[in-house]
């Protein structure tokens, strides 16, 4: 579509950057006012999600890296634009998840409470960065001939081929991170257990980022067993385990919140 979004005098603002930005604004602001909403330290809560974002962004570039390593070893300095694209959510996930195991133990703030906090505000991150996704033309889709089919026609486009009817897999994926902030929204409100919030994000979009991968086309590394994209068996796999994560939760917790650490 349009990956610069305006340029002034020799700078370029790329779309893709800038909904990313958006994003990530919007997940801070949404996170601070759930924080404070259920007695949280809303400070300590915005520190944890700013280096969530910066090991999340590390990470999912780690992860595009290792499952399509050729470009980078022709230019290793295309690791450092990300304007382009190249970030696989999953990778960005376990590294971000990892960093807020580390500082919510740091910290001694209440585990599941602090993830159901912030479970929430990676959909709507996502709902915006998906947007940049469409503008960029990455993440894009197969060919198709469906009313809604987007053709890329932008020579800067990361969409391949160009000219071509495709489905537009982005806004798949920005509608569906949508959809499940508002579910997780009104969950949050009505939740039974600590950790019911955080384990619904996963199941949801485990299950629906799978289906959703059905109809891309960008490279995204060997199938596993031939079958599946690495996204759809990280997916599958964190479905189930969340299954099983609220099961446990809700019976341990005996179906009451976590008291404060």
């Amino acid at each position: 579509m349009y990956p610069v979004l305006l340029k002034i005098g020799g700078f370029s603002v790329f779309t893709y950057g800038f909904f990313v930005a958006m994003g990530v604004l919007s997940a801070i602001f949404y996170v601070k006012h759930e924080a404070v909403r259920v007695g949280e330290d809303p400070d300590k809560i915005i520190d944890i999600g700013f280096y969530m974002i910066i090991s999340g962004i590390i990470g999912a570039r780690v992860l595009y890296i290792t499952i399509a390593p050729a470009s980078y070893l022709e230019d290793p300095l295309e690791i450092f634009r990300l304007w382009n694209g190249g970030l696989v959510f999953y990778g960005g996930f376990f590294f971000a998840l990892f960093t807020a195991v580390f500082f919510i133990k740091k910290n001694n703030m209440p585990f599941w409470r602090t993830a159901d906090i912030l479970a929430p505000s990676f959909a709507l991150a996502q709902f915006l960065g998906r947007i940049g996704c469409f503008f960029a033309g990455c993440c894009y889709g197969r060919v198709c001939d469906l009313p809604w089919a987007i053709t890329f026609n932008h020579p800067d486009s990361l969409a391949n081929p160009l000219g071509v009817p495709l489905h537009p897999t982005q806004l798949y994926s920005s509608l569906n991170n949508l959809f499940i902030f508002v579910i997780l929204f009104l969950l949050s409100r009505r939740k039974k257990f600590d950790g019911q919030v955080f384990w619904t994000y996963n199941l949801i979009y485990g299950i629906t980022r799978s289906i959703i991968e059905i109809y891309r086309d960008d490279f995204r590394g060997e199938e596993i067993f031939g079958i599946f994209s690495m996204s759809q068996a990280i997916g599958l796999s964190m479905a189930l385990l969340s299954v099983v994560m609220l099961i446990i939760l809700g019976r341990n917790s005996g179906l009451k919140p976590e008291k404060n650490a």
